[in-house]
């Protein structure tokens, strides 16, 4: 993850380098993402950060992903309101058409349910998301929320990991446990 959001930073920079501030705000909302997995906290910047780079833009996708990464943030929390404001999302971005957002969305919601502790929740999210991703370039979303909820695919695995499917299980399955920490060590 860390990688990642080193990555999606490089991008923002170079875009920003180029003026090409399209670019520059949509590598800043996936960093904000990727952020928001393993540190909360620090997400908050991020997705601030990136509030102030849409200014001015209209970046429907680019926009919902800084949304999605604002209930990736606060997944688990009790207070947060989480699936209450992931369903006024899947409202907005339904009715958008954006499916690559509507995917994003499930697969914040399957992080939030494990954490919580909710197996029926993360099932039913995870059907959803099945629903988003069947034959589409965003499937592996579909293992991953598998892995966070420490469920056995259906299926063989489609998606080809860099690391193997088992560092990925493990990894994905690791970010709720981490999360579930964080959260008793607040509480």
């Amino acid at each position: 993850m860390e990688g990642a959001a080193a990555a999606y930073a490089a991008s923002r920079t170079e875009a920003g380098e180029d003026g090409i501030a399209g670019e520059r705000t949509t590598s800043q909302a996936q960093r904000a993402l990727v952020i928001a997995f393993t540190d909360p906290a620090r997400a908050t910047d991020e997705i601030e950060l990136n509030g102030q780079l849409l200014t001015g833009l209209d970046l429907r996708t680019t926009s919902f992903t800084s949304k999605i990464a604002a209930l990736v943030r606060d997944a688990g929390s009790t207070s947060a309101q989480v699936e209450h404001r992931g369903h006024l999302l899947r409202t907005e971005i339904n009715t958008s058409g954006i499916v690559a957002a509507a995917a994003l969305l499930e697969l914040a919601l399957a992080f939030h349910h494990p954490v919580q502790h909710e197996p029926d929740e993360a099932r039913a999210t995870i059907d959803r998301l099945r629903d988003h991703v069947r034959g589409a370039d965003y499937a592996y979303y579909y293992d991953i929320a598998h892995y966070m909820a420490g469920l056995t695919l259906p299926a063989a695995s489609t998606a080809w990991w860099i690391n193997g499917e088992e560092q990925a299980r493990t990894g994905w399955h690791a970010l709720v446990r981490e999360r579930q920490e964080q959260l008793r060590g607040a509480g």
